[in-house]
Order: structure tokens, then C-alpha cells, then sequence
């Protein structure tokens, strides 16, 4: 297997407050290979959108910075250049973004400009990257919003945000992202607050472009359901930590983490339509609370004393099933050597 487009080993993001400084992003490593559709899901306020703003060298400086780790990028070229991310100036970082790496935020109406038309907003990326006249990169513009299913998009290059709907901003960000036809696409909730029949276009188109130019795409999401839909692999993060790792279909058919096994429970079902859906107990941590232990210890039905001073490492299961929980560990003390878990008041 050749080497991945987009490799992150280690990455600590932190936020330095006037409460001290606060680990946002704590050791996260995954890839994504060329071509690659890979899931983070997660909480909110488990870290998915600081690792996705650090790839993209956005993370407000001050409070924020990549204190420990590595971001590699595999430009395909003639011949394959390797950066480190982290280490990059500022310019070459400005070159990169948006043209080989770029990123479909949010919201749209916050992301987009109000003050400029459709076509503007498109055409400045691909000027600023690439050295093309501006009838060109009108021309492009156009072809881009056909591309992702905009209606008359001669007319729409001349609209601005507010005259769409949140579908059709939606897909002007997309439009944007891939307009330079990056190697790697990072979506952030792509499809939050756009109703069912529009989210199912938006990840259809998004599948479309995956296949059609081979873009490795990085899905940050809380729908599992989406991440069933169009993903080959998910990483499973929880306070700023990959608590599980592995392909779609093991991580949802046989799902090892408690926290990752409480996210699929909570998920409805239509043969139980008249039962109450499942909720995790307690909530996410606050970055920085926990100094010791496992940080879903608090919300978990099977911690056990190790749980509440050790901090569990990432264990390799099978394959490339990895999972960050002590049940798994062979260790001395470990769950499944006859420690029993802590019930009822005993728990944290």
C-alpha cells in the first residue's frame, strides 16, 4: 500500500486561558490514503473541528497552538514530496491551503462573504493559486457550481450568499473547496441544519467527487449514520483523544470502546419505535479537568478501579482495529484479568 496523503501522528493542540493552559487536542494520530473517505465522529467538544483547523494551520494564535506532533503531507507529482504541516512558514502554509488541502467549514452563511458575489468568492482562490485571466476563471466558476448541481449557474456567479438557500451555500462551499481539485478535502459537518433530502444530495455529491477525482476526503461528523453511508474507516475521538480506530464496518458491527458502543446504542431504531431512546450518562469533560485516569470513566458502565489513575493507551486489537480501553489490555490488572467493574455509587 503506498503511503498516506495525509498522515497525523501525535498531534497536541493546546489553548493557553487565563484557567491555565488546556489540551484541546491530546496524542490524535490517523491517515487518510489517497482516494479515502475516513470519519472522525465524536461529541461536541471532543476535539474533531481543533484537529481539522490544525491541519489547516487556522487555529487562533493566541489562545491556540500545536504544542507536540507531526501533520505529513504527500503532494503527487513527478516525484512525491513529503512536508511536515506543523513546520511549514506561513506562506508556504498559505499556498497549500485552499489549493492542495482545502476545507469546507460548517456553516456557510458565517463562511461565506456577504459583501461579495457567488463568482468572486470562487474565482479569488483559484487566482490567488493558480496564474489564470479572469474570463478563465470565470469560466471555471460556472463549471464548478454545474458541477455540484447549482440550477442556472450563469446567474447564480452573480448572486450573493443571502439570495440562496442553506442547500445551495452548502454547495458554493463545496464548489470552493474543490474548485483548485485539492488531493485531500476536509468537510466539517457538511450537513448540519440542512434538511434530510438536501443532506442526502450534499453526501451523494460529495461521494460523486470522491470517485470521480480520487479527492481523499477527511468527514468530521456526530451522524454515524453518515459516517455508515460514505466512509471506508472512522476514528472515534472522546476529550480530545482517539478512544477507537478501525474500518466502518467493524467499528458498527462490532464496536469494542464503551463510549463508541453507548454512541451506536443511542442510535434509533424503527423495530423500536415506542421505546425511549438511548442516552450516554453525564456529559463531555471540560478540556483539561481530567489529569488523571480515563476520560470517560465518569460516564462508563464498566470502569473498574485501574480506570480511575491510569491513563489507557491505544491497543491494537486486530488489523487496523485500534481501541483505547483497559478491557482489552493483558496487562497485570488489566479487565480481563478478573478485575470486576464498579457499580452503583462506587462509580465516579
Amino acid at each position: 500500500m503506498s503511503k498516506p496523503v495525509l498522515e497525523v501522528n501525535g498531534l497536541q493542540t493546546h489553548f493557553f486561558t487565563d484557567r491555565g493552559e488546556i489540551p484541546a487536542v491530546d496524542d490524535v494520530s490517523f491517515h487518510i490514503q489517497q482516494g479515502e473517505v475516513l470519519g472522525v465522529v465524536g461529541e461536541s467538544g471532543c476535539g474533531k473541528s481543533v484537529t481539522s483547523l490544525s491541519i489547516m494551520g487556522l487555529v487562533p494564535d493566541p489562545p491556540g497552538k500545536i504544542v507536540g506532533g507531526e501533520i505529513l503531507y504527500r503532494s503527487e507529482g513527478k516525484e512525491t514530496n513529503e512536508e511536515n504541516l506543523v513546520e511549514l512558514s506561513k506562506k508556504r502554509m498559505r499556498q497549500i491551503r485552499g489549493n492542495r488541502i482545502s476545507m469546507i467549514f460548517q456553516e456557510p452563511m458565517t463562511s461565506l462573504d456577504p459583501l461579495f458575489k457567488i463568482g468572486f468568492q470562487i474565482t479569488e482562490g483559484l487566482r490567488n493559486h493558480s496564474n489564470i485571466s479572469k474570463k478563465e476563471a470565470h469560466r471555471k466558476a460556472v463549471e464548478m457550481l454545474t458541477l455540484v448541481g447549482i440550477p442556472r449557474p450563469e446567474e447564480v456567479v452573480n448572486e450573493y450568499p443571502h439570495q440562496l438557500s442553506g442547500g445551495m451555500r452548502q454547495r458554493v462551499m463545496i464548489a470552493i473547496a474543490m474548485s483548485s481539485d485539492p488531493e485531500v478535502l476536509i468537510a466539517d459537518e457538511p450537513t448540519t441544519a440542512l434538511d434530510v433530502t438536501i443532506q442526502a444530495q450534499i453526501l451523494e455529491l460529495m461521494q460523486n467527487l470522491n470517485k470521480e477525482k480520487g479527492t481523499a476526503i477527511l468527514l468530521i461528523t456526530h451522524d454515524l449514520g453518515v459516517v455508515a453511508e460514505v466512509c471506508q474507516r472512522v476514528v472515534v475521538m472522546y476529550a480530545g483523544k482517539v478512544v477507537e480506530q478501525g474500518s466502518v464496518r467493524t467499528i458498527l458491527k462490532n464496536p469494542k470502546h464503551p463510549y463508541t458502543q453507548g454512541l451506536i446504542k443511542s442510535l434509533p431504531k424503527l423495530s423500536e419505535r415506542d421505546t425511549r431512546l438511548y442516552s450516554i450518562p453525564g456529559n463531555v469533560p471540560k478540556p483539561g479537568s481530567i489529569k488523571n485516569g480515563c476520560r470517560f470513566a465518569a460516564r462508563c458502565p464498566a470502569v473498574f478501579d485501574r480506570c480511575l489513575v491510569e491513563n489507557p493507551e491505544l491497543l491494537q486489537l486486530e488489523d487496523e482495529h485500534l481501541c483505547r480501553c483497559f478491557l482489552y489490555d493483558n496487562k497485570e490488572g488489566g479487565g480481563k484479568n478478573g478485575e470486576t467493574a464498579l457499580t452503583g455509587s462506587q462509580r465516579p
